[in-house]
């Protein structure tokens, strides 16, 4: 195993990953995807909640398995951190400084780390210590509240919103503009990354419609959350549905005219006659498959685009031209994202099948010779 083998813009950059769930692997994968090398370092047997050869979340680097109760092991993760510009944590608050490898120690080791931590509630507060997961986050934040076109009930994005939109994303933006600091002043620092600091972030535009008067709490009464007939989900004649968002003029002339509605449909803007114009739509929608509409709007400006599963959204010719879904060993999956002129970004190894699959060569790599006595000692694992 040989560093430095990244192709993208972070080529050479040395990343100590502790595993954890969700937002911290995420947030690795695309500094993998982007260049770095990053050694994944697991608990002796895996996470029951991730891992192994489909857990897409692990790609691109090596897993090495260090039982962090033993004192040889921290101390393997020290030697790891004196070389490494960056160390992630995903573990709740204390647990790191519990086990010896705390801000403090690392950076005593490392002046010039940048050590990122990835939480839900944050490192302080009054509920840094409880467990969540994404939904009580973005529930807490007050975003959950808005999403859903039913005002009876707000309905939840899967875990996109909080644990990989407020989370991991804000945890690499914070990375990368540690790192650019620290290249600059030679010193580390912290990134204290928080769901649900991310997700209130991401809501920015909300909070200012909100204080403006012009956005209300209630769902399905605002613009983009349904309460426009022009703006939302319309069923198909084969049980599917396509997505409608002609917010401009123009483009909503364009759909309507693509319909046949043509001096049948609502003025865009006369409010009063909303229910009328969603009946039409819903009607007019009915009337063919999904993928009849698909044909007909694909190309224009109507905005109106047919919802996807995963398997057919890699198929779609405009992302398959942009290869956005690559087969990589075997498997469909997203490219890197986002694409750099000069630098670009390919795919790594896939994921390791087990925890501690690369123990042996993955410290070599990184100038630590010992693993074969640090395996004997039960300190480090290779499966």
């Amino acid at each position: 195993m040989t560093l430095g083998q990244g192709t993208g813009p972070l080529r050479g950059v040395k990343v100590v990953e502790l595993a954890g769930i969700g937002p911290g692997p995420h947030a690795c994968t695309i500094l993998a995807d982007m260049g770095a090398d990053v050694i994944r370092v697991d608990r002796p047997g895996g996470n029951v909640l991730g891992g192994g050869a489909g857990d897409l979340l692990t790609r691109g680097r090596p897993s090495i398995a260090l039982d962090l109760k033993n004192p040889d092991a921290v101390e393997t993760v020290l030697r790891l951190v004196e070389t490494a510009d960056v160390l992630i944590e995903g573990l709740r608050p204390g647990v790191t400084d519990r086990l010896g490898l705390g801000p403090d120690t690392c950076l005593e080791r490392n002046p010039r780390l940048v050590y990122g931590r990835m939480t839900g509630w944050g490192q302080d507060g009054p509920l840094a210590q409880s467990a969540g997961h994404d939904l009580t986050y973005i529930a807490t934040t007050g975003v959950l509240n808005g999403l859903g076109q039913d005002r009876d009930r707000p309905h939840f994005p899967l875990n996109l919103l909080g644990d990989f939109g407020g989370g991991s994303t804000y945890l690499v933006m914070g990375i990368l503009a540690a790192l650019v600091e620290s290249k600059t002043t030679g010193q580390g620092q912290v990134v204290d990354a928080a769901i649900v600091d991310g997700t209130a972030h991401l809501a920015t535009m909300i909070s200012g419609m909100l204080a403006s008067g012009s956005w209300h709490e209630q769902r399905m009464s605002n613009l983009l959350d349904g309460a426009m007939p022009f703006y939302g989900l319309y069923d198909t004649a084969d049980g599917r549905q396509v997505a409608v968002g002609a917010l401009e003029g123009k483009f909503f002339a364009e759909m309507v005219t693509r319909l046949g509605l043509d001096g049948v449909c609502p003025g865009q803007y006369e409010m009063e006659r909303y229910d009328e114009m969603r009946d039409l739509f819903a009607k007019t929608f009915a009337s063919k498959t999904m993928a009849e509409w698909a044909e007909l709007f694909e190309g224009t400006d109507a905005c109106v685009a047919p919802v996807l599963t995963p398997s057919e959204a890699a198929s779609h010719p405009h992302l398959q031209a942009r290869q956005t879904y690559v087969t990589h060993e075997g498997v469909t999956q997203p490219a890197p994202a986002p694409r750099f002129s000069r630098t670009a970004s390919t795919l790594g190894a896939g994921p390791a099948a087990s925890a501690g699959q690369h123990t042996r060569e993955a410290l070599a790599a990184w100038g630590i010779t010992d693993a074969d006595a640090l395996i004997e000692k039960g300190a480090a694992f290779q499966d």
